[in-house]
């Protein structure tokens, strides 16, 4: 596999016959899920097609951010920072998290003017966050020839390693006493008396009272096969990482033409700051209605294209049966190639703004699949058509930061107990109940 590489967890060998939750999807997201159901004392089992974190979770630029987030989000996500602060000692693992910081530059005043208005978002959580004039931008970063009006700053925010933290939660989920299992699709929901009361995986079945499916892109395909519609497009983004630098930021910046990130490896992480390719295929024409409102808003930084993954998905079966083979046992990883033209140049702007790049080694490429909702924000909720069934998907680009909060929320709402946050605005039903879908300006 081309992708990053992975901390590798070998999944548990052993099929349970019975479980209380089954958490479809080993990414941040459901690894979050297991290991807070697993703290409860809960019985869980998390099925993985492939290998834990292997596809969006390890492909992320590693961005830990409250910073101009959709407000929706702004309450979870302040969950989500106090969690990392104590997830490699609760996990006993290096997830690589840091509070490093975030600058989010502005390149015009009424950017400017905007980010100084989001600022209002962090009020009730007393976390730091404030303005940087040009000038001051230009103390911070000597070297910088970067122009701009002025910049948010929030130090707050942090990074962490994208290719450790899933594989670290899922390793402590076990700890905790879940079965974890690699290499073991779930094919289908098994229901009683119109409830869960089982799974069928491709190794066999495992009854259970609860179901979260937290499968990244490819939850609107399962969904679909028990009657559940999901919006939900992939969005691909390329990233590339570069060989140590001295010299680099220790900020993590974004910019209209460049994200860059410091890892802990001493070398960044690049990608463009707006540039993503949206692949034309079947599901595009089905939801096109739905992502409307988004495509209008976000139009400048999507690219379409029509080619060999229209054909790939137009082949997939959407129904399949239980004793067959799924598409999910097909493609054990979804690993697309990279556009080398986005992130070179990605790579040539920041070197122009920031000339210790020109030494830049490039060490690796890969891209990833973002699942991405009408209203950009995630589905953490209930399934009211069948109930035991959850879905935590949709997190459309900002999952991995948010990850272990939206695990707490999620099993907040499996379990009955108070939810952390009030989960309201991600419900599922609000794709369903005539709410008016909203897109509210963040990054």
């Amino acid at each position: 596999m081309p992708g990053p590489y992975v901390v590798p967890v070998h999944g548990d060998e052993a099929l349970p016959d019975a479980c209380d939750v089954v958490v479809i999807g080993g990414g941040i997201i459901g690894c979050s899920t297991a290991l807070e159901l697993a703290e409860r004392g809960l019985r869980v089992t998390l099925c993985e097609k492939g290998g834990i974190g292997q596809e969006q979770s390890s492909r992320n630029w590693g961005w830990v951010r409250i910073a101009m987030r959709d407000p929706r989000e702004v309450p979870l996500m302040a969950e989500a920072l106090r969690i990392w602060d104590g997830l490699d000692k609760r996990t006993g693992r290096d997830t690589g998290f840091k509070r490093s910081g975030i600058i989010f530059t502005c390149a015009t005043d009424k950017e400017l003017a905007d980010h100084e208005s989001w600022r209002s978002n962090l009020q009730a959580h007393q976390i730091e966050s404030r303005m940087l004039s040009a000038g001051e931008f230009g103390e911070m970063f000597p070297g910088s020839s970067l122009g701009m009006a002025g910049a948010l700053y929030t130090p707050a925010d942090g990074r962490a390693e994208p290719q450790k933290a899933a594989p670290a939660i899922a390793e402590a989920a076990r700890a905790k006493g879940a079965t974890i299992l690699t290499e073991c699709a779930v094919r289908g929901i098994e229901t009683s008396g119109g409830a869960i009361s089982g799974v069928i995986t491709e190794r066999g079945p495992i009854s259970c009272g609860a179901v979260v499916l937290a499968g990244g892109a490819w939850s609107s395909l399962f969904s679909g096969r028990f009657g559940i519609d999901l919006p939900q497009f992939k969005v691909m983004n390329s990233v590339l990482r570069t060989k140590p630098l001295e010299g680099g930021p220790e900020q993590t910046i974004w910019a209209d033409d460049f994200a860059i990130l410091k890892r802990q490896d001493g070398g960044y992480t690049v990608a463009s700051g707006h540039e993503n390719i949206v692949d034309i295929v079947p599901a595009s024409f089905r939801y096109a209605k739905a992502f409307l409102p988004s495509l209008k808003s976000e139009w400048r930084s999507l690219s379409f294209r029509l080619g060999g993954r229209f054909f790939d998905e137009m082949r997939m079966a959407r129904n399949w049966q239980m004793d067959e083979a799924s598409p999910f046992e097909y493609n054990r990883v979804l690993d697309p190639v990279p556009s080398k033209a986005m992130a070179d140049k990605a790579l040539a702007k920041l070197a122009a703004s920031f000339p210790v790049f020109a030494k830049a080694e490039i060490a690796q490429r890969w891209a990833g699949y973002i699942d991405v909702t009408p209203d950009v924000i995630p589905v953490i909720s209930a399934v009211d058509s069948i109930p035991g069934f959850h879905i935590a998907t949709g997190f459309s680009g900002h999952g991995f930061g948010i990850g272990p909060a939206a695990g707490r929320l999620m099993a907040d709402i499996v379990t009955g107990k108070p939810p952390v946050v009030d989960p309201t605005a991600f419900r599922l039903s609000r794709f369903s109940d005539g709410s008016k879908i909203e897109i509210v300006r963040g990054v």
